[in-house]
């Protein structure tokens, strides 16, 4: 009669391995030292001479060891994917003995003929769970001269099985450790570029914007610069493509504005700057940045504007209408050279308006479930335009990004306003003595409505008169232009300012005529002088030839 005992040993041996297999793989920390390991104990316990884990490679497909026992050490070899008896045994996801290698079709002797090891049977189990096929195990001619038989298959099968899910349970903690390092590295930058954005504006600026990211990391960007001379530097960009490289592109082109905008007061030179830099340093190929600049002027309430590439900018007059300043050059990060330093550049006068700059995200936002679109931002715009900067930001932003509600893409907004107070009259005309006529009739009116009697505001009309004059015959000699803007300043009186873009005059040159000096013509600086209290030229507006600031007192 058997004994029962000596029957159930090796069963009992198998079951042992199995387990404390199945445990070191599950508390492993080192998958590629646990599955060496257990090959190993493995090849030991079936007594194979040889033996070999392959594991598909997620990139190409391609069946590569990575571990192995034995007298020869293949690993790092690669096989294509359906290639030889482990191929085989991973598409058809069966375990498989071959006890004679040498009469299966699948079977290649290349191995054997470079190494001089001779394989004779085989027995190869894949590593899968359900229908994830990872790779497989394969065990090497029995030791002997023997054939591998069922219960060796059960061994090496429920082994595979155990592996398999020790695998792909460290593929998923590597690829969680993978996210979490990257959802820190995500708010990190993040937290740079919230921190590359102003953050210190005051309450009464005239200029203010906002960035509200679709995700962790923008895109977009936008900053101000007080230069000490007063003017305000100012830009908005736009990086194209989304995520890390987008965002890497932003935080250099920002960066580079910083910088290069204490230089170049020009906004044309400063956007030229930037391309060629962006270009020569490049390493981002295909992404560029399609960004607006300029300088601001708050004492004369006028801006010059350069835009490389961006989206329109809009200038809201006071009555309510608006004007659109296209782009005067491609995108920056193109090509060097392609944005010439004498781009086109606008000058505009706010007048008592505010000048929207944004990117596609506002107009692209969805307000009512329907695309904004160019005339939706007008209305919006409009809709929001009597609240004071600060909290027409807000709303603007209330409205297309509620709270918990996904952005599709970035949205930058920046808006620029004339703080002074509101104009009498402000008028932009050509210089041309036809016009002069009109202009009289309405400087007069604005100068009673600015609290002027009769014959003070007939002082105000001789003075803009003579100057206009003087800016037509001496300063074009021809065609050109004239900003003329009235305002009352309390405590100060009627403030008149004249900007032209003339070539800037020699004011030590400009000097009154003695009055006993009789020949035609050379009095007007005299009687401009003697009809107002006060007559400067001032530092022009950049972009703008001379500026001409007259006051007329008020009792």
């Amino acid at each position: 009669m058997p004994d029962t005992h000596a029957v159930l040993r090796p069963y009992q041996r198998q079951l042992d391995l199995i387990a404390e297999m199945s445990q070191e793989f599950a508390a492993s920390r080192n998958i590629d030292e646990t599955l060496q390991h257990g090959l190993e104990r493995v090849a030991e316990f079936v007594g194979a001479e040889a033996a070999s884990l392959f594991l598909i490679d997620e990139d190409s497909g391609e069946l590569i060891c990575r571990a192995c026992f034995g007298p020869v050490d293949i690993r790092g070899l690669r096989l294509k994917p359906g290639h030889g008896i482990i191929g085989r045994t991973v598409a058809k996801n069966v375990t498989t003995i071959v006890k004679d290698a040498r009469t299966d079709p699948d079977f290649g002797a290349l191995i054997d003929e470079k190494t001089g090891f001779t394989t004779e049977s085989i027995l190869c189990a894949p590593l899968s769970v359900r229908d994830q096929r990872l790779g497989a195990i394969e065990l090497i001619n029995k030791a002997g001269g023997g054939i591998f038989h069922p219960g060796d298959r059960q061994l090496l099968q429920a082994l595979g099985a155990s592996a398999a899910l020790a695998i792909l349970n460290a593929r998923l903690t590597a690829a969680m450790v993978q996210q979490e390092r990257l959802r820190r590295e995500l708010e990190l930058a993040a937290e740079i570029q919230r921190g590359m954005l102003p953050s210190s504006i005051a309450d009464d600026s005239p200029i203010m914007g906002v960035n509200k990211p679709a995700h962790e990391v923008s895109g977009d960007f936008f900053d101000i610069l007080e230069l000490p001379d007063g003017r305000i530097a100012f830009a908005i960009g736009d990086v194209s493509g989304k995520g890390i490289n987008a965002a890497l592109l932003m935080a250099k082109t920002s960066s580079l504005f910083r910088c290069l905008a204490k230089f170049h007061r020009r906004p044309s030179k400063l956007l030229s700057a930037i391309n060629d830099e962006l270009c020569e340093t490049a390493t981002t190929g295909g992404m560029f940045v399609t960004m607006a600049a300029g300088l601001f002027d708050p004492a004369s309430g006028s801006l010059l504007l350069a835009n490389a590439g961006h989206e329109p900018a809009l200038l809201r007059h006071r009555d309510g209408r608006f004007t659109a300043t296209s782009a005067g050059s491609p995108p920056l990060g193109i090509a060097a050279g392609l944005v010439p330093p004498d781009m086109p550049e606008a000058w505009l006068t706010l007048a008592g308006g505010a000048l929207y700059l944004f990117t596609d995200g506002l107009t692209e936002s969805r307000c009512d479930k329907v695309m904004l679109g160019a005339q939706g931002v007008r209305r919006l715009i409009g809709e929001m335009a009597p609240r004071p900067l600060a909290q027409r930001l807000d709303a603007i932003i209330a409205r297309l990004a509620p709270e918990g509600v996904p952005l599709r893409d970035d949205l930058t907004l920046l808006i620029i306003e004339d703080r002074r107070p509101p104009p009498l009259l402000a008028k932009r005309f050509d210089a041309c003595p036809e016009c002069l006529c009109d202009l009289r009739h309405e400087v007069e009116a604005a100068a009673r409505a600015g609290g002027c009697d009769a014959e003070a505001a007939a002082d105000v009309v001789l003075a803009v008169d003579e100057a206009c004059q003087n800016i037509i015959r001496h300063g074009y000699a021809g065609v050109g232009e004239v900003v003329l803007d009235i305002r009352h300043v309390e405590g100060t009186g009627l403030v008149v300012q004249l900007i032209d873009f003339a070539p800037p005059v020699d004011v030590d040159k400009i000097k009154p005529r003695p009055l006993d000096e009789v020949r035609p013509g050379g009095l007007g600086t005299h009687f401009i002088l003697s009809a107002m209290d006060e007559v400067a030229f001032v530092p022009p507006p950049e972009g703008a030839g001379n500026m001409l600031k007259m006051i007329k007192a008020i009792p």
